[in-house]
């Protein structure tokens, strides 16, 4: 009752607060509303006295321009006059029509109609110089042999036309400067309210509410610091009682476990067997005559071992794993306990305390078996690799082979042909196959040094990878006439484990080669670079690429090529390398090589 008495008070406070709080933003609003229609008005009668102003202000530069074409006019020739007459026709007409509007208002020009009587009374007084001015122009347009005297009249009503218009316009200003002070009053007064209002707020709703609020967080906070307290004593009570259910679970995986066991005198004759063991071992209770070693197993060898155990006088527990054979012949893997007991007549006995490991034996025989199945495969794939790296080194063999036989063997066929050939009495046939036979042996040279430098460059064995490198991107685009750069972003020159240069040496030429053969390239670049613990080289080209899912699939026989990748890695795993290849279709491939140097012992040269 008392907890609905509170709520129907916070409800009713709410209320209340809310009331105050919407009424004070609406008086806000209102004020706000008020300023803007204040302002809004005063805007658009602005822009109206400002018309006013410009057309009252117009109206003396029209009379100065009447008179100044009047004047013009008794001057000019036939030709002129003509022109003179519409305009001065033109400027009478705009300024009779604004003289009008001035006092009776005209929408056409944005004038309203004229209401301040010290205005009103102004123009009164300015009428008969205006309508004088009027009536000379009239005249002289209608009559042109009587301008001199409408000229006169003209004269003597500009001046006091001027300046009475000047009073006007000095009046329009005064009026407007008026209203603009009452504006100002008034948004004063505005803003006084508004403050009022946000003063009002702060006293009868804000600080209320602080306060109320400053009460409920406190409130909120005990009652927190008394949850907290309550969940304390909650965790304590939850931790004793997970320590009850742990308890109470070993305690019922000691009976689930010691569900199989039995008790047997010091001559092996059974005491008591449970239930789950004979029916484990597939006896019956007449089978309970027999010694324990003859119902747990049906060989009679581990019958022996088994009586000679519990014969044996042990004080100590003893563990063993055996098989066992059951009535039927199936096979059971037993993990048993022998307990050795003293009873208070001083007889010892056993108690026996038995698993069955049956599942777990089998387990471990299939994992046994897998594993040694994945030895072989294993070495199946170390084979078939060591048989692969054969026939690759064999197919070099064959290529450098074929290389010298069908190159340097036929050009030292030709050179020799050629040589025999000579008949130094035929001069001029002899001068084009010495010429040929310079231009062979030219040839002969570069086929010889381009296969001394693809089996054994001497730059890698003298100074190392990054010359080496350099080396064979300037030999290969001499040979093959590609643009082949290479970029050294390494500050000095380091030396590495023999083996690992020799291998990234060839991987990298294999990478080039490839991008050679099947790319099609505009440009190949080789790109060196390391850090403290990494070496990298990267292989980029802009020619055809292909398809990476290629790399997933089984390399092809050496006869029909596709080994390179895989000889590529093979030689990167030696060295405990990575390989990356990337490549798009019509975009390129870059081809990464990492070698991690946190295990070699770097001398560095600068």
């Amino acid at each position: 009752m008392e907890k609905t008495k509170k709520l129907a008070l916070d409800t009713t406070t709410f209320l209340r607060i809310q009331k105050w709080y919407l009424l004070a933003l609406a008086g806000i609003a209102i004020t706000i509303i008020f300023a803007q229609v204040l302002i809004q008005q005063h805007l658009t009668s602005q822009l109206t006295d400002s018309r006013v102003i410009n057309v009252a202000g117009r109206q003396r530069a029209f009379s100065q321009k009447l008179v100044k074409e009047i004047l013009l006019l008794q001057k000019a020739d036939d030709t002129d006059k003509q022109n003179i007459l519409s305009n001065l026709k033109e400027t009478l007409k705009v300024w009779k029509v604004s003289h009008l509007g001035l006092q009776k208002g005209n929408d056409s020009i944005g004038l309203p109609v004229e209401k301040n009587n010290e205005i009103i009374l102004l123009f009164k007084d300015l009428n008969p110089h205006h309508e004088a001015m009027v009536e000379a122009v009239e005249h002289i347009l209608e009559h042109d042999n009587s301008i001199e005297s409408q000229i006169a009249v003209l004269l003597e009503n500009e001046r006091p036309f001027l300046k009475k218009m000047d009073g006007i316009v000095n009046e329009y200003d005064e009026l407007s400067k008026a209203q603009l002070e009452k504006l100002k009053l008034k948004e004063l007064l505005l803003f006084a309210f508004s403050l009022l209002i946000l003063f009002l707020e702060i006293v009868f709703i804000f600080r209320p509410l602080s306060l109320q609020i400053k009460e409920t967080i406190s409130k909120l906070i005990s009652s927190q610091k008394k949850t907290e307290d309550d969940a304390a004593e909650i965790k304590k009570l939850f931790v004793e009682k997970e320590r009850s259910l742990v308890e109470l679970q070993e305690l019922n995986f000691v009976i689930d476990n010691a569900a199989l066991f039995a008790s047997t005198r010091k001559d092996g004759s059974i005491v008591f067997m449970s239930k789950k063991f004979l029916a484990l071992l597939e006896q019956t209770k007449d089978s309970l005559n027999h010694p324990l070693s003859e119902i747990l197993t049906q060989e009679e060898g581990q019958q022996q071992y088994l009586r000679e155990i519990m014969i044996s006088r042990r004080k100590h527990i003893r563990s063993e794993e055996i098989e066992v054979k059951t009535a039927s012949g199936n096979k059971l893997w037993l993990d048993m306990s022998i307990i050795p007991m003293r009873q208070s007549n001083l007889e010892q006995s056993i108690l026996i305390l038995c698993s069955d490991i049956t599942e777990r034996k089998r387990n471990q025989l299939k994992i046994e078996e897998l594993t040694k199945q994945s030895y072989e495969e294993s070495i199946r794939q170390k084979q078939l690799q060591a048989s692969q790296i054969v026939e690759g080194q064999e197919e070099e063999r064959k290529r450098i082979a074929k290389d010298i036989h069908d190159g340097i063997g036929q050009m030292l066929t030709a050179l020799k042909f050629n040589i025999e050939s000579i008949n130094l009495d035929q001069k001029e046939k002899t001068k084009e196959k010495i010429t040929y036979l310079k231009t062979l042996t030219s040839d002969l040279i570069k086929g010889v040094r381009t296969a001394t430098f693809n089996l054994t460059p001497p730059e890698l064995q003298d100074h190392g990878i990054f010359p080496a490198l350099q080396k064979m991107t300037q030999e290969l685009s001499k040979l093959t006439g590609k643009n082949i750069l290479f970029e050294n972003k390494s500050k000095k020159n380091i030396r590495f484990d023999q083996l690992a240069e020799t291998n990234i040496y060839r991987v990298t030429q294999e990478a080039v080669n490839n991008a050679i053969k099947y790319a099609h390239p505009n440009y190949i670049l080789v790109t060196i670079n390391h850090t403290d613990t990494l070496l990298s080289v990267v292989v980029d080209d802009d020619g055809n690429g292909f398809d990476p899912a290629i790399l997933n699939q089984a390399p092809k026989n050496n006869s029909e090529g596709g080994m390179g990748v895989f000889f590529m890695k093979e030689r990167i795993g030696y060295i405990n390398g990575r390989l990356f290849i990337n490549s798009t279709p019509g975009k390129g491939t870059r081809v990464t090589i990492n070698y991690n140097l946190s295990n070699e012992n770097i001398n560095g040269t600068k």
